[in-house]
């Protein structure tokens, strides 16, 4: 059963203790969104995904994805970028009675303020979205510091699912054209999210690790540069 717009909270909880939905609520959950996913209902759909630990990316073609390494070389972040948009994705612990994100949009309202931006909300095709400009560094080539603080043009998605949520911020030209959203609506859409078991405190980010064949390249510029690089790209 896929997470997505206007999902009934009582209804997911009723699922959760092995009370199927009513098929009405059912059939119009399934109308409304094909995803994100949680991986025990992943869909086989023959589409090729980055396995990044946590989440599962769609490999479409057109699109580049970057991952951010903190000083321990851990995975703390991963950007798509389609042309001139990006879409940066998380994803956290969330109770499993309920969700977050009705929260974090007024957390997300108050921050951007503070910080001389404005986010207002909107009805989006994942349900309850921000849109509006946030102040954040300028994008930057590969392994180049972040340029100074600009404001932009942003959207934050959010879904929530069983013990996680998914959080998107899509910056750039699909941050205010529909069209060019299209491309990173449709990643953020196929996204598989695996929470996995272990005990988390709510709200804090679920782990992301490198795909084996970038995590391999990283290792190999590492011994050669007798360093930590920049982290290559992970597809």
């Amino acid at each position: 059963m896929p997470f997505g717009r206007r999902r009934n909270r009582i209804d997911r909880s009723l699922r959760e203790r092995g009370v199927p939905p009513e098929p009405q609520l059912r059939e119009r959950e399934v109308a409304e969104t094909s995803g994100p996913w949680d991986v025990a209902d992943a869909p086989q759909d023959g589409v090729a995904r980055i396995d990044l630990g946590s989440i599962r990316l769609p490999a479409l073609p057109g699109t580049d994805l970057r991952v951010e390494l903190n000083k321990q070389q851990k995975v703390i972040g991963a950007t798509l970028r389609a042309g001139d948009s990006m879409l940066q994705v998380s994803a956290f612990a969330a109770p499993r009675a309920d969700g977050i994100w009705d929260s974090v949009r007024q957390d997300l309202v108050t921050s951007a303020s503070g910080q001389g931006g404005s986010l207002r909300e909107v009805d989006g095709p994942f349900g309850p979205e921000l849109a509006g400009t946030i102040v954040a560094p300028a994008p930057a080539p590969a392994g180049q510091p972040a340029g100074q603080p600009v404001r932009r043009a942003a959207r934050f998605l959010g879904v929530d699912g069983p013990r996680w949520f998914l959080r998107g911020l899509i910056t750039g030209p699909a941050a205010e054209s529909a069209e060019a959203a299209a491309t990173l609506e449709s990643v953020f859409r196929g996204i598989v999210v695996v929470r996995g078991s272990a005990p988390m405190p709510v709200r804090e980010q679920l782990p992301l690790t490198l795909p084996a064949q970038a995590a391999a390249q990283l290792a190999k510029q590492q011994e050669a540069a007798g360093g930590p690089p920049a982290a290559p790209p992970a597809g």
